[in-house]
């Protein structure tokens, strides 16, 4: 395999598309550090794994050899992204996203090289367009085009109300690409309009287009929707190490390997390593644990994984906690009794009562004694007795 090949395997590596696979090559052919560009709205969210998808990414380009642009949206978040959006989005204050932008900075270096990585502001460029500037830059699309994107044409279709300056954010970030001379952009698939947008304008302004890579949403510890926070299902970048340890235990065999393409640092072939060691009978459990060390280093230290892994074993290990379970999803907000029998860990809510004033329920190896709880969201293992056990994410 080439130097090319290996790099055009490390790129395709958990992306969704790439336009234009072959213009991709083209541009890799010439020798020299492409320009990678990310663009983001300082919004201030509580970073969870999901979100560090396409920083992954970014940083996979930088150990390729090539310039990773941030670019910080201080002039765009004052517009609002409407992408994904049933409503008008409120637009941020400039002092609401500077502040907020100093915490992104924080927030990237987690994953990002800063030595490798060129920080901008779109503003430099946004803020010296005028209204002369504006006006040249909206001629260059119509209503028509900007109604095929989805969320604008669903809302159209239920008549709810797009503003004006809803339309230019698109032309916006095409233009950051534009005055970058990016040669290829990164996004979630939900930004996939946006990102061929820039393509348009720098085909326009006479340059080489920029290559659209879109990355898939990841999957939450329920295995079913997207992670977020709204969901209960996420691993919050900042959150305890042992906390981390936990979740990331919990996510199931299948869905583990796709945690491995987009959030680990491992080579490709290590990763086709250890699928081929547990298909020969190696316990995929250890396959986990070291995917949790490796996070929660990144984002804490070796020592701190080494003390979670201590920890999850002396709690969970240790108590026999089983590998395999039923993974079950309810709402949140029913009574600890009620909730084990919708989940089959006991024959009625009278049953339910019994054990746990017997001492025999636990949640994540606690026990519980209150036959009024009301679980909070989240995943956690549900245990019945010595034999009975369930991994249950509260929505």
């Amino acid at each position: 395999m080439t130097d090319l090949d290996k790099a055009l395997a490390e790129i395709r590596r958990g992306t969704d598309e790439i336009l234009v696979e072959e213009e991709l090559v083209a541009k890799l052919k010439l020798g020299r550090p492409l320009r990678v560009k990310l663009g983001a709205d300082p919004t201030a969210p509580d970073i969870h794994l999901g979100h560090t998808v396409i920083l992954n990414k970014l940083r996979q380009f930088q150990d390729l050899g090539h310039e990773v642009i941030f670019l910080i949206g201080d002039f765009t978040g004052m517009v609002g992204d409407p992408s994904g959006k049933n409503t008008t989005r409120p637009p941020l204050t400039k002092e609401q996203v500077m502040a907020n932008a100093e915490t992104y900075k924080e927030q990237v270096f987690k994953i990002l090289d800063p030595a490798k990585t060129r920080i901008e502001f779109n503003s430099s460029w946004l803020g010296e367009l005028g209204a002369e500037g504006m006006l040249r830059l909206a001629s260059q699309q119509t209503v028509a085009r900007m109604l095929e994107r989805d969320d604008f044409k669903k809302r159209y279709a239920s008549g709810q109300s797009i503003a004006i300056h809803e339309f230019m954010y698109p032309l916006l970030q095409g233009h950051d690409s534009v005055a970058l001379q990016a040669d290829i952009e990164l996004g979630g698939t939900d930004q996939k309009f946006n990102l061929l947008m820039g393509r348009e304008l720098q085909k326009s302004a006479g340059q080489e287009r920029q290559v659209v890579i879109t990355m898939p949403l990841l999957v939450g510890l329920d295995g079913v929707k997207k992670m977020s926070k709204s969901a209960h299902n996420y691993i919050g970048v900042s959150e305890a190490p042992n906390e981390m340890f936990g979740k990331i235990m919990s996510v199931s065999d299948e869905l583990m390997w796709d945690y491995y393409t987009l959030l680990s640092f491992k080579p490709l072939e290590h990763i086709e390593q250890l699928k081929t060691d547990i298909a020969a009978g190696a316990n995929p459990r250890d396959a986990k644990i070291a995917l949790a060390k490796e996070i929660i280093a990144r984002f804490h230290n070796e020592a701190a994984a080494e003390a979670a892994h201590e920890d999850f074993t002396l709690r969970f290990a240790k108590k026999a906690i089983p590998d395999e379970m039923p993974e079950l999803s309810f709402d949140a907000g029913m009574a600890i009794a009620n909730l084990l029998k919708e989940a089959q860990l006991v024959g009625t809510t009278s049953d339910a009562m019994r054990m746990i004033k017997q001492g025999a329920v636990k949640i994540d190896g606690n026990k519980v004694d209150d036959t009024r709880l009301v679980p909070a969201a989240g995943t956690a293992v549900y245990q019945v007795g010595k034999r009975k056990f369930a991994r249950i994410t509260l929505n």
